[in-house]
């Protein structure tokens, strides 16, 4: 059976399976990677069809059945714009001894062991006192945003707008993908090596005096949290931006007691464990970052988390906003830096709060509009040339396509989005849908899905295991149902970060140690699980495997795309910023 217009589909040579109580253990066989290290674990026989198989394409339920024509990848003209701006570790001797200090301050502690108490949230004064980070903190000029979703991606912005309109700004985000420096960013740019060690060093070394068994030393990311708080003064920042790590009454961040102006973005369910159960919950949490005297905004949000929001900003006195989606026609046809539907919330949030932080520093005459009905100069540059990785991100594979620097005509093209909340998996799939099936071609009937006759469509996942995935892989699929977009199969992985020491580049455990993929293969159990679409999905087995680490799965990838350079292959890496950032890593080594 030829597919994909008369192409053959020539997966990675696969071996017959062997039966197990909990999935198939495949050994591939190969001349580039030993088998030893190759297993992975896999409910079907085959993860693509062979030559003389006929091929189980979702599309095409009948043998005979031709796929429909191809449709243009949608590669933005920025998508790779950030690649130099992504940091990567350099392996310096010193770094790396910070970073084995930072690694020191991660706790094992499961988070779903600890309620939101504060966990005592009554040491970070004391920190910031050893710190003598007080009168510091007081003067720098926040711009204070917590939020479900887009929390980062409103930051970014707000961020790019101002030092588009001529100020030194200081961006704190977080999680970082490769690189612990990509969190604070000094004029839109990670902090060099140099001072971010010698900033560590000066904040290590007077903590380390200072802390012992009654004031311990801080945890993970509370030290990063006051690490920027040092940064941003000494570096004398205009503007602080900082994004709330987790919820916002008791974030590490919230040692800031006069904010210039606070955001909330959109909310949703995410860290249940932490915030609560309910939206009343998690709102509350987050109006912990609202502050008496302050201006503050937020998105329109579901009534349950509005009301509480609300209820919370009244006993304050303070006026809590709602901000509309920001109309592209304000852009003057230029397109976010930030892609997706979604940013258009985040980038009127973002325009919101820049425009009252100019108005509270006495800075609006720095603004220039051109038009009543367009935004100001610096606030479309700012939108405009807004960059963040790992958010509706498009790399084309640099190995398999080496020799064609042509994104249309690449093989293999990943594209990755760190959504990990129900909600966020909704946005991602439209996304994902929209840069790879639906643009350039005709509109087609409901009935007739869209698909690109020589791609196909691949999931790579994995979540923490305190989501639920019963929660996101459903949303994800039904929303790619309803796009016209169909997977031919789920790959599921470990994060490859969890072996490494914090940002370093050390290898994967050898064959010999035992790696636990229950998690995976809970993952893979709850895909399988999922109803199969009535678009022509009916009867057709859905293929999933687990790949015992990420390089083999990647490895995998670019042998298949090797062989089939005829077809495109779209893989969509989703559900964990840590996978992503564990991707785009090995995309760059």
């Amino acid at each position: 059976m030829r597919a994909g217009g008369g192409a053959s589909l020539r997966p990675a040579p696969l071996p017959p399976a062997t039966s197990s109580a909990t999935a198939t253990l495949l050994v591939l066989a190969s001349v580039a990677m030993p088998a030893p290290r190759l297993a992975h674990l896999r409910r079907r026989r085959l993860l693509l069809p062979s030559r003389s198989a006929a091929p189980l394409h979702p599309l095409a339920p009948n043998p005979g059945r031709p796929l429909p024509g191809p449709a243009p990848l949608l590669l933005p003209p920025r998508a790779m714009a950030g690649a130099a701006h992504a940091g990567v570790v350099t392996g310096s001797a010193e770094y790396e001894e910070v970073l084995g200090c930072l690694a020191s301050l991660i706790t094992q502690k499961v988070r779903a062991d600890t309620g939101n108490r504060g966990n005592q949230w009554e040491l970070m004064p004391k920190y910031v006192k050893i710190l003598e980070l007080e009168k510091p903190i007081a003067q720098l000029k926040v711009v204070h945003v917590a939020g479900t979703k887009g929390k980062g991606s409103t930051c970014t912005f707000t961020e790019s707008i101002l030092r588009s309109c001529g100020f030194r700004t200081g961006l704190f985000t977080s999680p970082h993908l490769m690189d612990v420096r990509e969190r604070f960013r000094l004029d839109g740019l990670d902090i060099s090596e140099e001072k971010f060690i010698r900033y560590f060093w000066w904040c290590w070394n007077r903590l380390k005096d200072k802390t012992g068994d009654d004031v311990p030393m801080p945890a993970y990311f509370r030290f990063l949290a006051l690490l920027a708080f040092k940064i941003f003064s000494d570096e004398q920042v205009d503007v602080a931006v900082l994004e709330v790590g987790l919820g916002g009454k008791y974030d590490a961040t919230n040692v800031v007691r006069a904010p210039v102006v606070c955001g909330i973005s959109s909310l949703g369910y995410d860290h249940m464990e932490i915030l609560g159960n309910t939206l009343g919950e998690i709102a509350g949490e987050k109006a912990g970052i609202l502050k008496k005297g302050v201006p503050a905004y937020t998105v329109p949000q579901p009534e349950e988390a509005m009301s509480v929001l609300m209820r919370r900003a009244s006993e304050l006195g303070v006026s809590l906003q709602v901000v509309e989606p920001l109309d592209p026609q304000k852009l003057e046809d230029q397109p976010l830096g930030l892609h997706g539907e979604h940013q258009y919330m985040n980038a009127g949030l973002a325009v919101a709060l820049a425009n009252t932080w100019l108005e509270r520093q006495g800075h609006l005459d720095r603004i220039h509009v051109n038009h009543s009905d367009t935004l100001p100069d610096q606030f479309i540059k700012g939108l405009s040339s807004a960059y963040l990785p790992g958010r509706a991100q498009i790399v084309p594979d640099p190995q398999v396509n080496s020799e064609n620097d042509d994104s249309d005509n690449s093989s293999l093209v990943f594209y990755l989005d760190g959504a990990h909340s129900p909600e966020s998996m909704e946005m991602c799939a439209r996304w994902f849908a929209y840069v790879t099936n639906n643009d350039r071609i005709q509109p087609v009937s409901l009935e007739q899905p869209q698909t690109n006759r020589n791609s196909r469509k691949i999931l790579l996942f994995n979540c923490m295991t305190v989501r639920d995935p019963q929660r996101l892989l459903p949303r994800l699929l039904d929303t790619c149902d309803q796009n016209g977009l169909h997977f031919e199969q789920a790959l599921f992985v470990p994060n490859q970060s969890q072996y490494n020491k914090l940002g370093s580049l050390a290898s994967p455990p050898s064959e010999r140690e035992q790696i636990d993929l229950s998690w995976q293969l809970s993952l893979q159990r709850v895909w399988e699980s999922l109803p199969r679409s009535n678009k022509g999905l009916s009867g057709a087995s859905r293929t999933s495997s687990v790949f015992e680490s990420l390089p083999l799965a990647i490895q995998w990838l670019r042998e298949t795309a090797q062989q089939n350079q005829s077809i495109q292959f779209q893989v969509l890496v989703t559900g964990s910023l840590h996978l992503v950032g564990d991707v785009l890593r090995l995309l760059k080594k």
